[in-house]
């Protein structure tokens, strides 16, 4: 069960409800806003930052979403473990890429340029101070700065953003699975929910 209260989309301030359109989205793809919607004067903010990432994004769908994942497994956040997104999936994700998380250091599905913004992923989630000049020479051989710069923005958004919905356990709607704490889960391996 949840730790604050959500605010259904009906009692949302109208700026807010104007703002993220909850009427063309499920509950789960409210997400954070049905808690957010406690402090509506933040999310403008937020909602530009976000927004921001995901429609000026040169990064793959499919990348954002492996790291995204990979990045969930350490923050251990249910909901984020739990979500598959569709665009990620038109853009290539399956399930197979996403049980390669297990040790993404080995798959065979992944290339290269893949592998290196994964590892970063999840360095920024564990020891950001090992992101070192090498790991910055890695990302090099694979992405332009300006890639680098918007994978480390969402690799902090993800992060960031990724914990604090964790301390929220927003596990109502989610798979058995997924509901209980008293154990680390993963991404892989257990029933996934695809939203928009």
């Amino acid at each position: 069960m949840a730790r604050l209260e959500q605010i259904k989309a009906e009692d949302w301030p109208d700026e807010l409800k104007a703002m993220i359109k909850p009427e063309l989205l499920t509950d789960l793809e409210q997400g954070l806003m049905r808690y957010f919607a406690h402090a509506p004067a933040l999310v403008s903010g937020l909602a530009a930052f976000s927004g921001g990432l995901k429609l000026n994004r040169t990064l793959s769908e499919r990348l954002v979403e492996l790291v995204r994942l990979r990045i969930a497994f350490f923050n251990q956040c249910r909901s984020c473990m739990a979500i598959r997104y569709t665009d990620a999936i038109d853009d290539g994700l399956t399930e197979d890429l996403v049980c390669s998380l297990e040790r993404p250091e080995d798959a065979e599905n992944l290339d290269e340029a893949e592998k290196a913004a994964i590892h970063f992923g999840e360095l920024m989630a564990t020891d950001h101070l090992r992101i070192d000049d090498n790991i910055y020479a890695e990302l090099k051989k694979h992405y332009s700065s300006a890639q680098i710069v918007e994978l480390g923005m969402i690799c902090a958004f993800f992060v960031g953003f990724g914990r604090l919905a964790a301390t929220f356990n927003m596990v109502d709607e989610l798979p058995e699975a997924f509901k209980d704490n008293a154990q680390a889960l993963s991404p892989w391996g257990n029933e996934a929910i695809v939203v928009r």
